[in-house]
């Protein structure tokens, strides 16, 4: 599976580039800033694209507009955010335009390799990964309904889900039974006044309005 990496820190990217060949990938090419990631996409056309928000030269968010821009010319390509600190709204503009094979990381966690890598190949899989920090940020200061009518349990539910992980995944976390999960994902389902449509759809339906990326 081909990566490309934009990181204007050579350190970073070094690092960076040994935990993806650890964890199976190639890495096709490295960049220091949006243009050549956008020539090293072009050129290579990776299964996954790996990129730091923050780039030259503005250190704004140049890597946002890169990775949209990314998914406009070539729909599909997986793309993973890297960014210093919670900056949630940078994941809401990614989820916005797509719900599928996108990421939205802090650096700090690429020193978990095993946690980081699956991750990453979680979003090359066509799935999201949101950090847990970013989520638990927005748990605070979505207050509002519909997201009011879930209860605690629910709630923290919902977080892993926006988090990427399968109702398996979050049965482990929670220590409770995959049964149990189900259930408490069809009340958010209904809590939410989500269509009924496929459990997989509804899921990043119910991640959407959770990250406040919903259009509709």
């Amino acid at each position: 599976m081909r990566a490309v990496i934009a990181e204007d820190s050579v350190l970073l990217r070094v690092g960076l580039i040994k935990v993806l060949e650890m964890g199976g990938f190639q890495v096709a090419a490295e960049a220091g800033d949006a243009e050549g990631l956008l020539a090293a996409v072009a050129e290579h056309r990776p299964e996954l694209a790996l990129i730091d928000v923050r780039m030259p030269p503005g250190f704004t968010d140049e890597g946002v507009r890169a990775a949209m821009e990314i998914r406009r010319r070539w729909p599909g390509t997986p793309v993973v955010l890297l960014s210093q600190y919670v900056e949630e709204r940078y994941a809401a503009d990614l989820l916005s335009a797509n719900t599928s094979g996108v990421g939205y990381l802090l650096k700090q966690r690429v020193a978990d390799v095993a946690e980081f890598v699956a991750a990453v190949r979680r979003v090359a899989d066509g799935g999201t990964a949101l950090d847990p920090q970013v989520v638990a940020q927005l748990l605070l200061r979505r207050d509002s309904d519909p997201l009011a009518r879930l209860t605690p349990r629910e709630r923290e539910v919902l977080g892993l889900m926006a988090e990427g992980r399968s109702n398996a995944g979050i049965a482990q976390a929670l220590v409770v039974s995959e049964s149990a999960v189900a259930k408490h994902i069809n009340n958010i389902f209904a809590k939410l006044d989500l269509p009924v449509v496929d459990a997989d759809h509804r899921r990043v339906l119910a991640v959407l309005r959770f990250i406040g990326a919903s259009r509709a």
